[in-house]
């Protein structure tokens, strides 16, 4: 049988196997949306509605924990309460309905503003070294470049804690530690290795034609990278550029040990987010909704790039 014989005879799968495949996803979807919906509902809950049992589903919406994520607030005596006239905003409202005060504004704020320079500085770093990187071990002749590619991959086999204690010695003898720049230079180096293996797949399937035909007519190997070899790799440069901020934006080990107060990210602050009598879960849930978009933008902004590369494709040989 020839090769186009073969390719016609192919079954495709029944109307019946496509519905359930697509049951199975939809299932698995709803399953793996349930904790992030249940987050985003517990942020509008009173702390009494919060920590109910059995769960509500069913409860009167408040943005008392919005307020406390935002905000720090004082018990008063009622009449010091009545003394300080009309309340200024909702949240100072709020905050009377429970015979306190708001004493000024939470630290969730700078922590959340770290988080926002920390991630996205260190993932253009990592994007940007990786894709140099993939680019050289692509095109040229580099001496071992086996055993370098594997010593590149090693470094992610390597669990945090395992070197948490030599980064922080180090840290602190060269005053990086609780500063943004060691923790961009940080997690640079934990995803550069990343980066290297993942965009070096694309670079690999972008002919060199193209690249040899742009020299020819007077481009420089810099100038052709440019111009040829990036346009091509744009969805290589997406999806890794995906993987190494999920990675800064949620890393927390490193966060805790090197960071307390400067340089500290909305990860370690979030958990200890502490309401009266106890954890104020509202609070919590309201941090981590308000930290979950960010990533959910970036990644809908650079889907549509996935998408075109998917539906284009990166030119192959």
């Amino acid at each position: 049988m020839s090769a186009s014989n073969a390719a016609h005879s192919v079954v495709e799968p029944s109307t019946g196997t496509r519905r359930f495949a697509g049951l199975l996803v939809i299932l698995y979807a709803i399953i793996t949306m349930v904790p992030l919906i249940w987050i985003v509902l517990t942020s509008f809950k009173s702390p009494d509605d919060a920590i109910s049992y059995p769960p509500k589903v069913l409860f009167k919406p408040s943005l008392e924990g919005y307020c406390n994520v935002f905000t720090t607030r004082s018990r008063q005596t009622q009449e010091f309460i009545q003394t300080l006239g009309p309340p200024q905003g909702l949240c100072d409202n709020i905050a009377r309905s429970r015979n306190m005060v708001v004493a000024g504004p939470s630290n969730y704020v700078p922590r959340f503003i770290n988080s926002l320079i920390i991630a996205f500085g260190s993932t253009v770093l990592a994007v940007a070294l990786g894709t140099l990187s993939a680019y050289g071990f692509s095109r040229f002749r580099v001496p071992l470049k086996d055993d370098l590619l594997f010593f590149i991959l090693s470094t992610r086999m390597m669990p945090p804690i395992a070197v948490a204690i030599p980064i922080y010695l180090m840290y602190r003898t060269v005053g990086l530690s609780d500063t943004r720049l060691g923790m961009i230079l940080l997690y640079t180096s934990v995803n550069v290795s990343l980066a290297v293996w993942l965009l070096k797949g694309f670079i690999d399937e972008i002919p060199r034609e193209y690249e040899e035909a742009a020299m020819i007519d007077g481009y420089t190997r810099f100038q052709a990278f440019v111009k040829v070899v990036l346009p091509q790799a744009t969805t290589g440069i997406a999806a890794t550029a995906i993987f190494c901020l999920i990675f800064a934006w949620n890393e927390y080990a490193f966060a805790v040990l090197l960071t307390s107060g400067n340089a500290q990210t909305a990860p370690p602050f979030i958990p200890i987010i502490i309401g009266e009598g106890g954890q104020d879960w509202p609070a919590v849930a309201a941090g981590t909704t308000i930290f979950l978009v960010p990533i959910v933008v970036f990644t809908v902004l650079l889907r549509k790039h996935l998408l075109r590369g998917i539906t284009f494709g990166a030119v192959r040989k």
